[in-house]
């Protein structure tokens, strides 16, 4: 199995979302043997384009991410923030 860089992974994913994709900012908080977490910063106005309505954008990218990271036998956790 190849290992994937999740911090590109869902840089990928999100800056297409975004009015401003250069200032989308995906850091690896901790790294287990088993769990990755991760936290996306975005604009503060793009903030709603990530999370979408009822959440709904945020749990398509955290499913997608969850699924990419059971093919290496790992979890994925996802934080988005604005700044």
């Amino acid at each position: 199995m190849s290992l994937v860089n999740y911090e590109k992974f869902i840089l990928d994913l999100v800056k297409p979302l975004v009015a401003y994709p250069d200032e989308v900012v995906v850091k690896t908080f901790s790294e287990d043997s088993n769990l990755v977490a991760l936290q996306v910063m975005v604009n503060e106005k793009d903030l709603g384009r990530v999370i979408g309505k009822k959440g709904r954008v945020a749990n398509a990218i955290r499913t997608i991410a969850f699924a990419c990271a059971a093919r290496d036998g790992k979890k994925i956790e996802i934080s988005i923030d604005s700044y």
